[in-house]
């Protein structure tokens, strides 16, 4: 059996395997075919990669010979590749009808940003492990970007007082942009529909912003859900509340398969004052705000709202160390001991993450989308 390592599209810097990880599968027997400089931009080189015990080929060759591609992005590839199994993270839920050709190409493909998010699951959760550095590295760029000192200062030539942040979303990355804000010395305020999260909120030095009435999001595998307008005014309302105090705003909210939500609009904007700094984890999937752009940083009304979906590429080892033991550990799921293929559709996480097999797209939350 061979696995093989393709190398990312020029704006991605992270590679599925390290070297360190490719050495784990090699010393099981498998083979370990690697893209030549797949692993450059995150530090790791062919040499490493050989030494390992993989083998440096061209792309075509690794697409040819391999059993099971790894591939973090969508394939841009226009050859067939049929029968292989495809293991990444390719947004189907966006991408239907990418879904339905690669199910035309009898490809086996497994979708890791669709593994039902359990207990069990959350060694293999890529969303997680890459959202962590997403909301740390928002707050780094935050702090580039603001014309001010985070912490307060006490000086003979005067105070300075601390930057104010609003957090809107309590995920991994909310939670670790507020943990990263507080060691820098901000005021942080966190919003968040899911009332579970205040504790976790609080234990880390911020307030939490309460609105009540929110539907239960306590089914919706850590995402936001669709709100009732009652609820959305109320929610607005606070929410300009606190933006309009705040310095720096750090945005996270996403549903999956659809458009995220519209949390800061124009009018709060409007009342931020000049050199305060927006940024927007959501820019993927449209933006938190109305001006957010993809890869991109804009300034309205003198505030700077800085696009970013892929933060994580911005630390491209440790992403890559943690995207490749999530890869890892989903392998083991789908090899078994002889180091052979066994597809187990009677596990949940297996099944959950399948989009496509046996010539049909197999998920029914994306069958729902096409």
């Amino acid at each position: 059996m061979t696995i093989g390592i393709l190398k990312e599209s020029s704006a991605e810097t992270r590679v599925s395997l390290l070297p360190e990880a490719v050495a784990t599968l090699t010393k099981k027997g498998i083979t370990v075919l690697v893209e030549q400089g797949a692993g450059e931009k995150a530090w790791s080189n062919d040499q490493e990669y050989t030494k390992a015990g993989a083998g440096i080929k061209t792309r075509q060759e690794v697409l040819n010979a391999a059993d099971i591609l790894l591939s973090i992005h969508q394939l841009t590839d226009t050859h067939p590749l049929s029968s292989k199994i495809l293991i990444g993270v390719y947004q189907p839920l966006f991408h239907p009808g990418l879904m339905q050709d690669w199910a035309r190409q009898q490809l086996t493909t497994f979708s890791l940003d669709m593994l039902p998010r359990t207990t069990r699951a959350q060694s293999m959760d890529v969303l997680s492990s890459q959202a962590n550095i997403a909301g740390y590295k928002a707050v780094l760029q935050a702090a580039n970007h603001y014309g001010r000192y985070f912490p307060m200062f006490m000086t003979a030539a005067g105070s300075i007082a601390p930057a104010k942040i609003l957090i809107l979303g309590a995920g991994v990355a909310g939670l670790q942009a507020v943990a990263t804000a507080r060691r820098l010395g901000a005021v942080v305020e966190v919003f968040d529909t899911r009332p579970a999260v205040k504790e976790e909120v609080m234990s880390l030095g911020a307030k939490f912003v309460e609105v009540e009435g929110a539907a239960d999001a306590s089914k919706a595998g850590g995402y936001a859900v669709e709100q009732s307008e009652d609820y959305k005014q109320k929610q607005q309302q606070k929410i300009a509340e606190s933006a309009a105090k705040a310095d720096i705003i750090v945005t996270t909210a996403q549903i999956p398969g659809k458009k995220a939500p519209i949390l800061i609009t124009e009018s709060m904007i409007g009342a931020m004052r000049n050199g305060s700094v927006i940024v927007d984890l959501a820019a993927a999937t449209g933006g938190n705000t109305p001006y957010t752009k993809n890869n991109e940083t804009v300034t309205v009304n003198g505030v700077r709202i800085i696009g970013d979906s892929n933060l994580p590429a911005t630390m491209p080892a440790d992403a890559s160390k943690l995207y490749g033991k999530n890869i890892l550990n989903f392998l083991q799921l789908i090899i078994n001991k002889e180091g052979a293929i066994h597809l187990n559709w009677e596990d949940d996480l297996v099944k959950g993450a399948c989009i496509t097999h046996g010539g049909n797209v197999v998920n029914d939350r994306v069958k729902g989308t096409a």
